[in-house]
């Protein structure tokens, strides 16, 4: 049987297969993707597929609602669709213990993308819930990248955790707080711990209209927004120093928690047998609710002092017995930290008493996962929901599809898409052109590089001399051997992680890169795994996952050429898109028609496939991944220079390429079709001319 032959259509050319009316759907109309319509595609008769998770960017439209009410309901994780306070329920009723870890903002913007990459792994050990800090000082309402509102929402949003925001009564009018609750509701926030907060010069001064006490934070939030945001309060083991005297601060816990308070978590303390007591006399007084001990783990001789001051307690005098010969000590210090916070929360938790704890981390990971460890509290299960990092927004409860594109840059999908009225839930439909959200040269803080300037010209090359100097980072990167200056690659531009240390295509990999096949995105096929599965497995137990062998790369106008003849071989078995940076694009995929590469089927409900190749939203994607040439990697050389001449032309006239396998039981083919490229690159066929010679 004759293959099809691919016809690239002119630029310009209009396919009428692309028009109005294959995009209608639901009772609104948009129109095609330009960087498609304008493009030239190869395409083959086929089913129109689902409409646009957001119609002309503002909502799902009827079919792709239709086909969300025929799925499942039940969830695959109860945990996406509860609020904190049922979460706590469900852990206590359990008999399971939990932790948790509190966060200040960063001092400075540069420290940002460090600071989210922390929150990154600290969210892989299993923490019920993160809480930030409000500093007054640091305009914490604001949208700076330094802001309490916008580390509390990156949080929520792009690390997927639940997330408590302090908020304070401090220089605050009741305006403005309300202000700040509507904003951090339209966040996706849901946690409040209400504070009086501290002074900014050490003396209480009243805003007009302000607030003078939590109790007064709690009834207004109760009042303002009923059950929206479930509200934590603190609790002092020892009494507030302002307040008199311990049972006058008592009563006015018990009067927080009346007002609408749903947990409270403690200042810190020293001794287990401090905070027995006060949850014995919050129990006595009528206090019922959740009390979560403050864990303050002493890792330094300064920051013990500073926290003592702030807080105004005393040390116990058997701790400075030991802390005062060893105060210049940094590492002494923190090896007796970190024993002294074992033991305190083994006591606390046998106790009975404790449902969880709460660690004051000061930004630091090491000491407090160390603490976790030992405790048996550290557990980094690979297991995911779904495949790819779930955002904790509630609007986005519900979405369980993606484009397998952003596999690496969850947050970069999550920014694109951050204004859609509805996700896609139960398969992707077509994808309009207002969908996705533009990045512009100012992208957010948490979309750039952790790495500073000059480590990465370490890692990518401080001067370039070809495109096999390209070729060679990428290899590195892979390998995980360090590069010509001694400096081990750990990231590229479209990965900011080390590669998955689980890859069974690492060998594969090397080779077809070290040719000039740059791969940035990659799986393996699976037919039929273990749901539970530590490397690949997601979802429920008792499940099965598959998916087919994917595979992503730029490459060079010679080697595309190539492949093109090799891929006529496999027109039937390899779906492709292979595209350039003025949107010139070759495909045999059905018109617009997603491809599920991923799927599961569990117990008690549908299949699920979370994750797709789309061709509109892969025109979308190749903006992005053609840009990062440029905004991360070039852009460290100077204009002129051969470097960035180099990157520039790679970005000009490369091709980025994916391939689909859609024969998921066999062994992959999309190797053997690299190899038949390369095969065809160095033994070219001969024409007629050169046969008649010979």
């Amino acid at each position: 049987m004759d293959h099809p032959i691919p016809k690239v259509l002119p630029a310009g050319h209009h396919c009428p297969s692309l028009g109005r009316g294959a995009l209608e759907a639901g009772s609104m109309r948009f129109s095609e993707p330009p960087s498609i319509r304008n493009s030239a595609m190869v395409n083959e008769p086929g089913g129109h597929g689902g409409p646009n998770p957001r119609l002309a960017g503002s909502s799902i439209g009827r079919e792709s609602s239709n086909v969300s009410s025929r799925c499942s309901k039940l969830p695959l994780s109860p945990e996406r669709h509860e609020r904190l306070r049922d979460k706590m329920r469900r852990r206590m009723e359990s008999g399971d213990k939990w932790f948790s870890l509190e966060f200040f903002p960063p001092r400075t913007a540069e420290g940002a993308p460090g600071f989210i990459s922390r929150l990154d792994q600290m969210g892989a050990g299993g923490p019920l819930f993160i809480d930030v800090t409000w500093h007054v000082a640091g305009d914490p309402g604001s949208d700076k990248e330094t802001s309490s509102m916008t580390i509390a929402s990156v949080a929520v949003n792009y690390c997927g955790l639940e997330t408590i925001l302090h908020m304070t009564c401090c220089c605050q009018s009741q305006e403005k707080i309300t202000h700040l609750l509507h904003k951090a509701k339209q966040l996706g926030l849901k946690n409040i711990l209400a504070l009086k907060g501290d002074p900014v010069d050490d003396q209480w001064k009243d805003e007009e209209g302000g607030f003078h006490y939590a109790i007064d934070l709690v009834k207004h939030i109760r009042s303002k927004f009923g059950d929206y945001f479930d509200i934590c309060v603190a609790g002092y083991p020892k009494g507030h120093p302002d307040a008199g005297s311990f049972e006058a601060d008592l009563k006015f816990l018990k009067e927080k928690v009346s007002a609408g308070a749903d947990f409270i978590i403690t200042q810190l303390f020293f001794e287990a047998d401090t905070f027995f007591h006060f949850v014995k006399a919050c129990s006595e007084i009528g206090i019922t609710c959740p009390i979560l001990p403050g864990i303050f783990l002493i890792q330094n001789y300064h920051s013990l002092q500073q926290l003592v001051k702030l807080s105004k307690l005393e040390v116990p005098q058997q701790i400075k017995n030991v802390i005062e010969p060893i105060k210049d000590n940094d590492d002494a210090i923190l090896n007796y930290g970190i024993e002294k916070a074992v033991s305190l929360c083994q006591e606390l938790l046998a106790s009975g008493l404790v449902p969880g704890l709460h660690f004051y981390t000061l930004n630091r990971k090491e000491a407090t996962i160390e603490v976790l460890k030992r405790l048996g509290m550290w557990i980094e299960n690979p297991r995911r929901f779904l495949p790819w990092a779930v955002s904790a927004h509630p609007r986005r409860q519900k979405e369980d599809v993606r484009p397998i594109f952003w596999t690496c840059r969850p947050k970069s999908y999550i920014y694109r898409t951050q204004e859609w009225d509805e996700f896609p839930h139960g398969r992707w439909g077509n994808s309009s052109p207002s969908a996705f959200g533009e990045l512009k040269d100012h992208d957010p803080f948490y979309l750039k590089s952790k790495s500073p300037k000059q480590e990465l010209l370490k890692m990518w090359g401080e001067e370039l001399t070809s495109e096999e100097s390209v070729f060679e980072v990428f290899t590195h990167y892979l390998s995980g051997e360090p590069n010509w200056n001694g400096c081990t690659v750990t990231c590229l531009p479209w990965n900011d992680k080390p590669l998955a240390a689980e890859s069974s295509l690492k060998e594969k990999l090397l080779r077809v890169n070290r040719q000039g096949v740059l791969t940035i995105n990659s799986q393996p096929n699976i037919n039929g795994q273990s749901s539970t599965d530590r490397v690949v497995g997601w979802g429920p137990s008792g499940g099965y996952v598959f998916q087919k062998a994917y595979l992503e790369f730029f490459t060079s106008p010679q080697t595309k050429e190539a492949l093109l003849q090799v891929l006529k071989n496999y027109e039937f078995r390899v779906s492709y898109h292979i595209v350039n940076v003025k949107g010139e694009n070759i495909t045999n995929a059905p018109e617009l028609q997603p491809n599920a590469v991923t799927w599961g089927i569990f117990p008690g409900r549908e299949v699920i496939q979370p994750t797709v190749v789309d061709p509109v939203s892969f025109m979308f994607w190749k903006d992005e991944a053609f840009a990062l040439w440029i905004k991360q990697w070039g852009k460290l050389y100077d204009e002129e220079s051969p470097s960035r001449e180099i990157i520039q032309y790679i970005h000009d006239n490369y091709f980025l390429v994916n391939l689909v396998d859609n024969d998921f039981p066999l062994d992959s083919c999309l190797w053997q079709v690299i190899e038949d490229t390369f095969e065809l690159l160095s033994h070219p066929p001969r024409n007629d001319r050169e046969t008649e010679a010979t």
